[in-house]
């Protein structure tokens, strides 16, 4: 049986709809700055790129993520700057960076990409992308990829090629997160080779342990597949890369850890160090 987890008290279960209008006033308020000011130039020194970066660290690969806080459970690392969780993760042995950079629901901004850029890691913006100037915006950051949710576009398919395409015009990898099976079509129509499974409903918050087992029967060669949300020990890395995932995404865990150093060496290495 699906078992749902982990719902916010009190939070609306049409959290979509919510994202989705504060991503359309940003959108707004970068139109009419770029159209003013004229559209930022492309970073010049892009941190390295995440798929073969993964490829190279091989299965069971961490990819760290700083989030100072979600909607699911509000504050998480209000304590943690962008440069000490750099710190962090490099000496943690995480492969990849992935950065929230949602100013109203997760306490970030495109700004946290910058400042994690010295860690030399892949930066894999981490953000709801609805439109294609957001990937102008990103293509000006140091991020290598950005995520690009399939449902925020499931009456638009349209829309969610053309964020694809210009996303690869812009030299970065896009990274197509799924939840169910309409989003694997969506996902293989767009020929995705970076595949994002979140387990957490973007709706209801609910978290649906599942969701990675029952989706990773799609996966084809050479598709990379990574696993996100509901992930807190060594255990279900390797059970994860049994399964056929490249790497799993992490960030909350190590977060709330009072020791995150070891909690991010514990997930990476197998042990405290």
């Amino acid at each position: 049986m699906t078992q749902t987890t982990n719902q916010a008290p009190g939070k609306s279960p049409h959290m979509l709809k919510r994202f989705v209008q504060a991503k359309e006033e940003e959108v707004a308020e970068l139109k009419q700055s770029y159209a003013q000011y004229g559209p930022p130039l492309p970073c010049s020194t892009r941190t390295p790129g995440l798929s073969p970066t993964l490829s190279q660290a091989g299965p069971g690969a961490v990819i760290a993520e700083y989030k100072p806080a979600s909607p699911s459970q509000g504050p998480i690392a209000p304590d943690m700057s962008p440069e000490q969780a750099g710190q962090l993760f490099v000496q943690g042995g995480a492969a990849a960076v992935s950065v929230l950079t949602d100013r109203r629901f997760f306490g970030s901004s495109p700004r946290a990409l910058a400042a994690l850029a010295g860690t030399g890691l892949p930066l894999l913006r981490k953000d709801f992308i609805i439109h294609p100037i957001q990937v102008t915006e990103t293509a000006a950051t140091p991020a290598s990829a950005f995520l690009l949710i399939a449902r925020l576009f499931v009456r638009d398919s349209e829309g969610l090629r053309m964020i694809y395409q210009a996303g690869l015009s812009a030299g970065l990898e896009p990274v197509v997160e799924i939840f169910d099976e309409h989003d694997v079509s969506a996902a293989k129509g767009l020929g995705a080779k970076i595949i994002l499974v979140n387990s957490r409903d973007l709706d209801t918050l609910h978290l649906d342990p599942d969701r990675h087992r029952q989706l990773i029967q799609y996966k084809e060669d050479p598709e990379l597949w990574i696993c996100a949300s509901g992930l807190s020990a060594r255990s279900q890395i390797e059970d994860m890369t049994r399964l056929g995932y490249a790497a799993c995404l992490i960030g909350t865990s190590i977060m709330h850890s009072p020791d995150r150093l070891a909690a991010l060496q514990a997930l990476t290495y197998g042990q405290e160090l």
